[in-house]
């Protein structure tokens, strides 16, 4: 009897975990689902809230914070006033590492982020900040190359950065298009975790590539 009861209750609990599991994923998708039209809809705080409150019901996922700091640095890329923009970074570096605390340590993905993070800051005023917020932007850049050589997110960073510096220092259009296009089949073949991991940014890769032709 006591055998029965036990295996009840280990049944009803991984049917409980199952749910809470589907519950999660659905609540994800639903969300991800919406990311490519955040430019459009100025709606990237609102998905940002989202996600952080998913992280906060789940308290062991890392995806929800790392998408919550993603929007929170799109955010900031598109914020017109200017003297808002640190606190919308602040916001996101404090979103990106809680997930490499879930994690126990950094991924290319968030090294990713945090390249992002580096650079909205540096936009704000780029010919003072550059200096202090370009190198970091770079070195999270080839970390993340490093961490996995297969990710084109950092591949589509280094083009974007190439693309926005001026020709005389290094940079512009016939510079960029070379990462652009090593990043395109890169995205193709590149293989997630899961349903839930990152897979954005070749749309935007292929209109990059669209503007240095």
């Amino acid at each position: 009897m006591k055998r029965t009861f036990f295996l009840i209750a280990i049944i009803s609990f991984s049917n409980f975990l199952s749910a809470q599991s589907d519950k999660y994923a659905a609540a994800m998708k639903k969300n991800i689902s919406m990311l490519d039209s955040v430019y459009q809809k100025g709606n990237a705080g609102e998905l940002a809230n989202n996600f952080e409150r998913i992280g906060d019901s789940e308290k062991t996922q890392w995806l929800p914070y790392y998408y919550a700091s993603y929007c929170h640095v799109m955010k900031a890329f598109t914020e017109q006033d200017k003297t808002k923009t640190d606190a919308i970074a602040d916001k996101a570096e404090q979103l990106i590492t809680k997930a490499e605390e879930i994690i126990g340590k950094e991924n290319s993905e968030t090294d990713v982020i945090k390249s992002m993070i580096a650079s909205s800051r540096m936009m704000v005023d780029p010919q003072t900040r550059w200096q202090q917020y370009g190198p970091a932007s770079s070195e999270n850049i080839e970390k993340a190359k490093q961490l996995d050589p297969t990710n084109p997110r950092p591949v589509l960073l280094e083009g974007q950065a190439k693309f926005f510096t001026p020709e005389a220092f290094g940079g512009g259009k016939a510079v960029a298009k070379p990462l652009f296009e090593k990043a395109i089949p890169m995205f193709d073949a590149f293989k997630p975790e899961s349903d839930l991991h990152p897979t954005w940014g070749k749309s935007t890769t292929e209109y990059f590539l669209s503007q240095c032709n």
